[in-house]
């Protein structure tokens, strides 16, 4: 099935016992996806209709709260890409990334306050400044190769020109290939799975990336 943000999912009823899911994929990926500099910002008006939801506020990226400190640190930048690299360049140099930091979804301004986390909540901090100067913006998972040590990882991407381009505020270079999993407003959208009824703790989880 697709979900409301074009992710492939499942369901499936956990039989009783232990049991195992695994799966493998082969995928094309763009190397060093390049954003052009003159990546525009696009007035409201002409967005397109599925992108405005990435306008709104949502539980874990308050954009509302964060009009002036997003003015404050995009500074007198040209609107678009200069903008939502000042912003992934603040958020590296002010919020630390900690692994295991956090064991559980943290909103933007509890990061604000706390100045660290892990690569999900640096992304959901630079959502909400990009949605609060109108720059759509969402939360990206998935898998980084050559990312030490291996594990779900977490970035945005931002709607400038007429595309989604990807930004990473715990990396300088940009980092290596990409494997995206899920798109979503933030972290409600994109988890890697959601249990309902008597509480399964998984035992583990396995990943490779390998290039080919």
């Amino acid at each position: 099935m697709i979900d409301t943000f074009g992710n492939l999912s499942q369901r499936l009823i956990a039989p009783v016992g232990e049991f195992r899911i695994s799966t493998s994929v082969e995928v094309v990926v763009e190397i060093k996806p390049q954003i052009p500099e003159k990546a525009s910002f696009v007035d409201v008006p002409d967005l397109p209709n599925d992108v405005l939801v990435y306008l709104l506020p949502s539980r874990y990226c308050e954009s509302d709260r964060f009009g002036e400190m997003a003015s404050e640190i995009v500074g007198d930048r040209k609107t678009g890409y200069a903008q939502v690299m000042s912003i992934a360049h603040w958020v590296r140099k002010n919020v630390n990334n900690i692994p295991g930091s956090s064991t559980y979804p943290v909103s933007a301004i509890e990061v604000n306050k706390r100045r660290e986390g892990v690569c999900r909540d640096l992304a959901q901090i630079s959502i909400a400044l990009c949605r609060a100067l109108c720059i759509p913006a969402r939360l990206v998972v998935g898998y980084m190769h050559e990312l030490e040590p291996m594990d779900i990882h977490a970035w945005f991407e931002a709607y400038l020109g007429d595309r989604w381009y990807t930004f990473d505020p715990t990396t300088v270079d940009g980092g290596g290939p990409r494997i995206a999993i899920a798109r979503g407003r933030d972290s409600t959208d994109v988890a890697m799975y959601n249990q309902y009824g008597p509480l399964l703790l998984p035992k583990g989880i396995s990943v490779a990336v390998t290039e080919l």
